[in-house]
């Protein structure tokens, strides 16, 4: 049997051990979403949303950078349907996301694999990835790792939208660029070689033209669209090469 045939063979099971294990194997990444929450938090109060608003906002979309477009434009003055669109655009890659993971979930309960699915941030999706390539095969491990990233994701919101008015203006404190070193030090992550070079160059070639053009908030829903043809352009029909 080949390799691939054999990993497509193993059983997959779903345990409170494999959960333990993405849990703990998180906890890295959970202060600085905590953090992340926070800013959130504040930038929602700044936008004219309530307590119970930004939490119930990061409790159903969950998504950092979906979130903070979303605020943000509401911030400028943008509308309604701009503010959606953004959130619907940057929390479609969760598409690809769960089609990464069907080898797991899809060979699980179906309320297993769809907690998980709820719990699924970008940080925990690349440790679950990561951890799958060297031979981890508890589907629960995802669970664990989405539930250690949700539960300080809605903490930093409270505690952000609650003390907001005692703490000086994000900027300030430079939590506004927490959303772009998390986003850079998972990039590294996902880097493969020379392939990725080119979509990278082009997210952010977008990123660039939206921020300067574009209405507040735009610039990621760019980067994202921008690099996503560009991997489509070098790779449809195409074996991935090996860094």
């Amino acid at each position: 049997m080949s390799e691939r045939g054999a990993e497509t063979a193993a059983p997959v099971v779903f345990t409170r051990g494999g959960a333990r294990r993405g849990f703990v194997a998180a906890q890295p990444l959970a202060v600085g979403v905590l953090l992340h929450g926070v800013t959130f938090g504040l930038l929602a109060l700044g936008s004219g949303l309530s307590v119970f608003d930004a939490l119930l906002m990061s409790a159903t979309v969950y998504s950092g950078t979906a979130q903070i477009a979303a605020v943000s434009a509401m911030s400028a003055g943008a509308g309604l349907l701009a503010s959606l669109t953004a959130v619907v655009l940057l929390n479609a890659r969760y598409l690809l996301y769960g089609a990464t993971l069907r080898p797991w979930l899809g060979r699980v309960r179906a309320s297993r694999a769809y907690s998980s699915l709820y719990l699924l941030g970008d940080g925990n999706w690349l440790l679950s990835m990561r951890a799958h390539e060297a031979g981890e095969r508890d589907a629960g491990y995802v669970f664990g790792s989405g539930l250690a990233m949700f539960l300080p994701w809605l903490g930093g919101t409270l505690i952000g939208a609650f003390v907001g008015h005692r703490i000086p203006s994000p900027k300030v404190l430079a939590l506004d660029f927490l959303l772009v070193s998390f986003c850079a030090a998972m990039a590294v992550g996902l880097l493969r070689g020379r392939s990725t070079l080119w979509p990278a160059l082009a997210a952010f070639g977008a990123a660039a033209l939206a921020d300067r053009f574009a209405p507040p908030g735009w610039s990621v829903v760019a980067a994202g669209a921008a690099g996503a043809l560009a991997a489509w352009a070098l790779h449809d029909g195409k074996p991935e090469a090996t860094p």
